[in-house]
Parts: structure tokens; C-alpha cells; sequence
């Protein structure tokens, strides 16, 4: 190994290590006897039965399932079919729309929260799940385009042209062509979607309303009264989840990549 790749290699190990080890020392600490989160004390599964018997936490888990499902759901149907249109046509206004359906991944996400509240009182409409789900599809919504669009554009436009010649319609050449090809892009994107659901707040925050407290604003609210070994453990669970999550929709993309 050369000089230089040695030292790409310790650059990339101190990133990794930097990224990782709070992470580490999150899931370390929910395993403490202590109450102590900064002290070790030796290891117990105390905590994590704790979190089994709490219904609060339960009932905040199943809020965050049913918002995560439902808005990946919302945002994969629309984002395919804008990832469709999108490639596909070729006016002036491609730029302009490609920009607009862009700009939520780019803009901070305090200021996309403040704006759906806003929107929801403009219109009357109470906070609920309803609005948290709504929400979470819009700004789902860009992320699934983008990885659609991807494999979109890797695909020949020759192969449905090829099933339209041989009598298919529009509609059958791109469900029994297209769409399949599309398959892993499109389960990538649900489970980037779903990820990035699971773990929203700020936009859950601005949104939600009684009764409809998802994990990470339950989180926050056992955060207020102290970090405990308790929080560890949930934190740790969610966090392994969600990256368990999105490594494999990376894979998915990654194996997309290589067909």
C-alpha cells in the first residue's frame, strides 16, 4: 500500500469513526445499570424491558408507523408519476419544474414546517395525523422522484416503443414494461421514504397536533425531564432501524447501478 493510499485510508477511518461513535456510545450507554448516562456501571437489559411496558411509547410508536406507511405510500404513487412526466418531457418548462420539485430537499426544513402549519390554518384544518402525514408525503415526495428518475434515465425508451409496435397500448407498455425495470428504484425510494419518515421532527413539530405524538416527539419529550438509560435504549432502537433502512435501499440502488 502506497504512502498516499494509507493516508486515504486513515482519512476515510477518522471520518467513519467521527460519524459512527456517538452513535456508539448511544447504544453502549442504553445497555448502563446506571441512571447515570455518563458513567458505566455494567450491563442490563433493564431498560429496554422498561420501554416494553410503557404504552405511551407505544401508542407514539404506532402513530409514527401509520404516518410513515401512509405518507410513503402518498409520496411513491405521486413521485413515480412525476419522475414519469418529468423525464419524459422535454418543453421549455423542464427546468423550471425540475427546480420546483427540487427545492424541498434544499430548503431548511424549519422553514418548510412554519409553511405547511400556515398552510393548515389558512385552509382550517385541525392538526392531526392527518396533517403530519401530509406533510411528511411532501417532503417525501422530491426524495422519491430523484432516485426514480435516476433509473429512468439509464432505461432505453426503445423497449416501450418496441411493445407498443407489437400492439400493447401506452398504458400496458409501461406496466408490464417500464414499471417493472423501475422496481428496485421504486423500493429504494419507499424504504428511503419511510426512513426519513420514522425519524422526522421538525416538521412533525410544527404539524402534529393532540393526540398525535409520534417516537421522535416523544423523545423529546422524556429528553426535557433528563437523559436517562431509558432514552438510550429507545434512541438506539430507532437509530438502528433507521439505518438499517436506508444501507438497504442504498444496496438496492447500488445494485440497480450495477444491471
Amino acid at each position: 500500500m502506497t504512502k498516499r493510499r494509507a493516508w486515504l485510508l486513515g482519512v476515510t477511518l477518522f471520518d467513519l469513526a467521527f460519524l459512527y461513535a456517538p452513535v456508539g456510545v448511544l447504544i453502549l450507554f442504553s445497555f448502563n445499570v446506571s441512571k447515570l448516562s455518563a458513567t458505566w456501571a455494567g450491563f442490563t437489559l433493564h431498560w429496554y424491558k422498561m420501554l416494553a411496558g410503557d404504552e405511551a411509547l407505544w401508542a407514539s410508536v404506532q402513530n409514527s408507523l401509520i404516518v410513515a406507511t401512509v405518507s410513503t405510500v402518498i409520496a411513491t404513487v405521486l413521485g413515480v408519476g412525476a419522475a414519469v412526466g418529468l423525464e419524459r418531457y422535454s418543453g421549455r418548462v423542464r427546468r423550471l419544474l425540475d427546480g420546483a420539485m427540487l427545492l424541498p430537499l434544499v430548503i431548511p426544513e424549519i422553514m418548510m414546517g412554519v409553511a405547511l402549519l400556515l398552510f393548515f390554518v389558512m385552509i382550517k384544518l385541525p392538526l392531526s395525523l392527518i396533517t403530519v402525514t401530509i406533510g411528511h408525503a411532501a417532503f417525501n415526495l422530491p426524495l422519491v422522484v430523484v432516485i426514480v428518475r435516476a433509473r429512468l434515465r439509464k432505461l432505453d425508451p426503445r423497449l416501450e416503443e418496441a411493445a407498443m409496435d407489437l400492439g400493447a397500448t401506452p398504458w400496458q407498455a409501461f406496466r408490464r414494461v417500464t414499471l417493472p425495470l423501475l422496481e428496485p428504484a421504486i423500493v429504494a425510494a419507499v424504504l428511503m421514504a419511510f426512513a426519513v419518515s420514522l425519524d422526522d421532527f421538525i416538521v412533525t413539530f410544527f404539524t402534529a397536533g393532540p393526540g398525535s405524538t409520534t417516537l421522535p416527539l416523544k423523545v423529546y419529550s422524556m429528553i426535557k425531564s433528563g437523559v436517562s438509560p431509558e432514552i438510550n435504549a429507545l434512541s438506539a432502537i430507532l437509530v438502528v432501524l433507521s439505518m438499517g433502512l436506508v444501507a438497504l435501499s442504498l444496496a438496492l440502488q447500488w445494485r440497480e447501478r450495477s444491471i
